[in-house]
């Protein structure tokens, strides 16, 4: 039996075998998103290179969830100001990452910081209140 020659046999061995439930595929169009939880808050860090703070929209929903909105347009023009355009590009991307927050964060003191591609999101946790002790009422 001839050899079959197949240039892309190899890519399709690797997705086989990385995508089952073991594990799961990426969406490799959306930015990478790490979450950090320590006694007093939520991080949250978003790979955002190229992207300043006007390009981002970050709000709380009605369903609780947190939603980072990212719309970049980028236009670069080199042109020959008596005539028609020797070159012209646009670039634009768009993307909403969407997280479930916990039930014991402050949504009131939710923050978000651009800086140096990365987005920082600061979610404080709610202040516990100690729990009311026993006490004993004498019955008169």
């Amino acid at each position: 039996m001839p050899v079959r020659r197949n240039q892309n046999w190899l890519p399709d061995i690797f997705s086989d075998f990385f995508d089952n439930n073991w594990m799961e595929r990426v969406n490799q169009t959306l930015p990478a998103v790490n979450v950090l939880e320590n006694e007093k808050e939520y991080r949250v860090e978003l790979a955002a290179p190229g992207l300043t703070k006007d390009d981002f929209n970050v709000h709380v929903d009605d369903d609780n969830n947190l939603v980072i909105e990212v719309e970049k347009r980028h236009e670069d023009k080199e042109e020959d100001k008596k005539g028609r355009f020797l070159r012209r590009e646009f670039s634009y991307s768009k993307f909403c990452r969407t997280l479930t927050l916990p039930d014991d964060v402050n949504k009131d003191a939710i923050s978000a910081k651009a800086e140096n591609g990365v987005l920082g999101i600061v979610i404080p946790k709610v202040e516990h209140q100690a729990a009311p002790q026993r006490r004993s009422i004498e019955v008169k």
